[in-house]
């Protein structure tokens, strides 16, 4: 069976085409634009009409490539910023017309489960798992072993910390400062919610953990192959966050791993990625290349 998984979060939209065969994914094709749909929606509770153009331009180039690929099973799922838009309807109404089905707005506990599905297929560690994934307006944290045992989604995301907070390029230490204790907050609260402290495994999704991953193996590309499930310390995670946050959006978007759409945000993501790490107390960081993509992917092979 060939499906297609769409992943519609606050920063980017995201495009997983798979053969599905004894309950295994073999990618066909992936594919990643960032459209920054959720810009603004902390501030205006709104979805932006130009981010939902750009949205709906990136959309109509996957319905090609999903038509083209003789895809028989289609599910696209929408997160944090249009869980919290006031206009959401105009986004569903749009996705119809492109691709002839409603997206899906799923909760931020589906969401979890959904991302530590995906992550924890071929991993070759032991549980049980603490998995997070850092998104551009929320960050889901689950544990679990085998499957989901506790979730919660928290409203800290690369761009919503960024538009809160880090105004400055590059942002100053009270902003940062500003920026560390909402995140602290956010993160103490979900990691008692779960249960972190039964988790033996760190693992963290979505591309904030693997450009920072990247950065810390100091990469001369984004190479998803050796970053899946590559190992980072809290230290390096630390360090990269640092060097982030003091250099110019400019500057981040020079370095040869950066997408040039996250680099804006991805001081925020880091600083989220690091404190998670800190006050979980988790020596270093699994990251992974799978995540809430492939578990939209699997749940379509399910009749």
């Amino acid at each position: 069976m060939r499906v297609a998984a769409i992943d519609c979060g606050t920063n980017a939209i995201r495009l997983l085409i798979a053969d599905v065969s004894d309950g295994k994914l073999v990618d066909v094709a992936r594919r990643m634009e960032i459209v920054r749909l959720g810009e603004g929606v902390d501030r205006t509770g709104l979805l932006a009409p130009a981010a939902i153009e750009r949205t709906r331009t990136a959309l109509l180039g996957y319905a090609a490539e999903i038509a083209e690929l003789g895809v028989t099973r289609v599910r696209m799922c929408a997160t944090s910023a249009t869980r919290d838009a006031g206009n959401a309807q105009d986004f569903r109404d749009m996705v119809r017309g492109v691709l002839g089905i409603d997206p899906e707005v799923i909760t931020g506990e589906e969401e979890a489960t959904l991302s530590f599905l995906g992550a924890v297929q071929g991993l070759d560690v032991p549980g049980p798992y603490l998995v997070f994934d850092l998104g551009g307006g929320s960050t889901e944290f689950v544990t679990g072993t085998t499957g989901v045992e506790h979730a919660i989604s928290m409203d800290i995301g690369c761009v919503r910390m960024t538009e809160r907070h880090l105004h400055s390029d590059p942002p100053t230490p009270a902003e940062i400062a500003a920026a560390e204790a909402d995140i602290t907050a956010a993160v103490d609260t979900a990691l008692a919610a779960v249960g972190s402290s039964q988790a033996g495994t760190l693992v963290g999704l979505a591309g904030t953990v693997t450009t920072v991953a990247a950065i810390a193996l100091d990469l001369p590309g984004y190479d998803s192959a050796r970053i899946h499930h590559s190992r980072i310390d809290a230290a390096d995670v630390a360090r990269v966050t640092a060097e982030l946050l003091r250099m110019t959006v400019a500057e981040r978007r020079a370095l040869p791993v950066m997408h040039p759409g996250r680099a804006d945000v991805i001081g925020a993501g880091a600083l989220i990625e690091r404190i998670i790490v800190e006050r979980s107390g988790h020596a270093s960081v699994i990251a992974s290349e799978h995540d809430i993509l492939d578990g939209i992917a699997f749940g379509l092979a399910t009749p």
